[in-house]
């Protein structure tokens, strides 16, 4: 039951500093309940703004960023030196804004979306300006393309990751709208930077760029905040409300009080240990956010006894799924959720009493019940339709939200009370810690995705880089050739729109998709060089951005279906990095090339090859991952 009541309750109070408890006052009553604080996506309204605002930031960036290549050839003429040594310029400025990708997440988890953006397009601005006064191409590596790129990378997560927290129903149509920005960009700027080479050359183009970098910052200024709301516990019988509320307020504290002392590092008793060795910690000195309970678990718990477990299994906690939390789940129940991803949640019911959301009142202050940090949700990084999710499936909208959702600590929410600077908060080494956890490392499956997406992005920027100069060495006409660019964008759009549609298809494989899709781009980057004639060339233009708009569209919805949501974070944090790295190499590695050889035929053959083995090493995937949960279930029978 989910009722929306307006209420005048007295002003929220602060826990006591020996008490911890997550929206509670420091003395139980009966207006004092276990709360939690939901974002509930408005799907709507100011959210269109927001995909309006996040279209712009992806048009200006991704548009810069693809057309830079345009840019390379007269930077290599002035500076009199060879196509390797410019191409790390732009490969430089692609990588670092991949690569800061879990450093920016972290930073919006802490300060939002808005400031982050604004800051990111100050940043950008103030390096494209700069490199007006370049000396040298080694000058441009450092403020054009890491200076750059970060700035970008500032600008690039936030635009990608506020559109999910607007949208529910609609998420997959918002944030394919949002995305095309990167197709429009690249399709106008292409044209327009050769404009601007031509009439206020390379030098003036900066300055133009840096411009267009700082328009990014009135659009981040629309990534308005959303205010969460209270979520609290409902009792349907108003004869044993006040019991049952006063049981449910002490087995929360009491759960919440052995979370601190776990992680405070206090030795716990052997009866109220865990049976999982591995240390929730990690080198930033907090734990995977997963590790964390959710809202729906905060709640459930409320309802539950604490899991000291019967003579049969005593001497242990009991984990649920692969959290170290505080609620006795039978060990049959555990097994069938091992594989969250495939089967439906079959626990008991969300919420024995029911829940309601409670009307936002003025404070003076926040609490852990205020706090709704965007990447404590499971889901964030997921851009598809949420219908895929059995997460989603099972469950009320509101029963999704508590079950995505991870509740900050006490720390977070003094942090946040006090407003003191502070090098490195909670809130900014939680996420570090989630995106950058080396224990996915284990997994098989993401080992051949993470691999597979390295290869991807070593020949995904060499067309974009090369494709018009290698055009007018062999004969195309100036004109046309820079449009061949611009192809690539209208295709991604084209892309991206049919790539939604097949992948909510239930009978279409989004791995199967994805295989296809790259394996031909390859091939036809390694064949692209056979025919110079314009049909056949823009032919090739339209094959490639097909294939990459399904890669950037098709990623999370295979780490969900693969590793499970619980896992989309740290996957994406890890993919940024392999994915940095590829697009930090690739480039480069096909300018020295060119330089070796003479032309670009080497260079592309190169470049298709890598994309054609990143296909290839995705089709036993299936195989693999029916392999790893087997082995996983197996280990887990073993250890039980």
């Amino acid at each position: 039951m989910v009722q929306r009541v307006a209420t005048d309750e007295r002003p929220f109070e602060t826990p006591s500093s020996d008490e911890s408890g997550l929206g509670r006052s420091d003395s139980p009553s009966e207006e004092s309940q276990p709360e939690a604080a939901l974002v509930v996506p408005p799907d709507g309204g100011w959210g269109w703004v927001i995909v309006a605002a996040s279209f712009m930031c992806n048009v200006l960036v991704d548009g810069i960023i693809f057309s830079g290549g345009i840019l390379l050839k007269h930077i290599k003429t002035e500076f009199n030196t060879t196509s390797g040594h410019v191409a790390p310029i732009n490969s430089l400025l692609a990588g670092s804004y991949l690569l800061c990708g879990p450093f920016v997440s972290a930073l919006a988890n802490k300060y939002g979306f808005r400031v982050v953006t604004i800051m990111g397009s100050f940043i950008s601005a103030a390096a494209f300006a700069v490199s007006y006064f370049a000396t040298s191409v080694e000058y441009l590596y450092l403020v054009y393309g890491i200076i750059g790129g970060i700035g970008f990378g500032m600008i690039y997560m936030p635009a990608v990751l506020t559109v999910g927290f607007y949208f529910e129903k609609w998420r997959a149509l918002a944030t394919g709208l949002a995305l095309c920005g990167s197709g429009v960009g690249t399709f106008a700027m292409a044209p327009i930077t050769e404009r601007l080479n031509e009439s206020i050359e390379w030098r003036g183009t900066m300055l133009v760029t840096a411009g267009l970098s700082l328009i990014c910052a009135l659009f981040g200024a629309l990534f308005r905040p959303i205010k969460p709301v209270r979520v609290t516990l409902a009792d349907q019988s108003e004869d044993n409300a006040a019991k049952r509320h006063e049981e449910a307020v002490e087995k929360l504290n009491s759960m919440l009080k052995l979370q601190n002392k776990l992680d405070s590092g206090i030795s716990m008793p052997p009866e109220m240990r865990f049976t999982n060795k591995v240390s929730p910690h990690t080198w930033m000195g907090v734990a995977n956010n997963t590790r964390y309970p959710t809202a729906e678990e905060v709640f459930r718990g409320s309802n539950s006894h604490l899991s000291r477990r019967s003579s049969a299994t005593a001497g242990t906690m009991k984990p649920l799924g692969n959290k170290p939390l505080f609620i006795a789940v039978p060990v049959a129940e555990k097994d069938e959720q091992e594989d969250s991803n495939s089967q439906v949640d079959n626990m008991e019911p969300l919420i024995v009493p029911g829940i309601k959301m409670v009307a936002r009142e003025a404070r003076s202050g926040r609490s852990q019940a205020d706090l709704a940090r965007p990447l404590y949700r499971d889901d964030i990084f997921f851009g598809a339709s949420l219908t895929r999710l059995p997460q989603y499936t099972s469950r009320t909208s509101l029963g999704y939200h508590l079950a995505v959702t991870h509740v900050p600590t006490q720390e977070d929410a003094q942090e946040e009370r006090s407003g003191r600077c502070k090098l490195c908060p909670e809130a900014v080494r939680r996420i570090l810690a989630t995106m950058l956890d080396v224990s996915l490392f284990k997994s098989p499956t993401f080992n051949i995705l993470a691999i597979s997406g390295f290869f991807t992005m070593l020949g995904f920027f060499v067309p974009y880089m090369y494709l018009t100069e290698r055009a007018q060495i062999n004969g195309m006409d100036k004109d046309t050739a820079v449009f061949l660019v611009s192809a690539i964008g209208i295709a991604n759009i084209v892309g991206r729109i049919a790539c939604g549609v097949l992948s909510s298809m239930p009978q279409v494989s989004p791995l199967w998709l994805n295989n296809i899709a790259i394996t031909a781009g390859g091939i036809a980057t390694m064949v692209s060089g056979i025919c110079y004639n314009e049909v056949f060339q823009f032919g090739y233009c339209t094959i490639f951005g097909l294939a990459v708009a399904c890669f950037a569209s098709l990623r999370s919805i295979l780490v969900v279906e693969y590793l499970g949501l619980e896992q989309l974070t740290n996957c994406f944090g890890l993919f940024l990095l392999f994915q940095g790295v590829g697009a930090l190499l690739g480039a480069p590695i096909a300018g020295a090339l060119k330089d070796f050889t003479g032309s670009y035929d080497i260079s592309f053959y190169v470049s298709g090859a890598f994309l054609l083995l990143s296909a290839v090493m995705c089709y036993p995937i299936p195989c693999i991952s029916r392999w790893e949960k087997s082995r996983n279930k197996l280990n887990s029978n073993q250890k039980v």
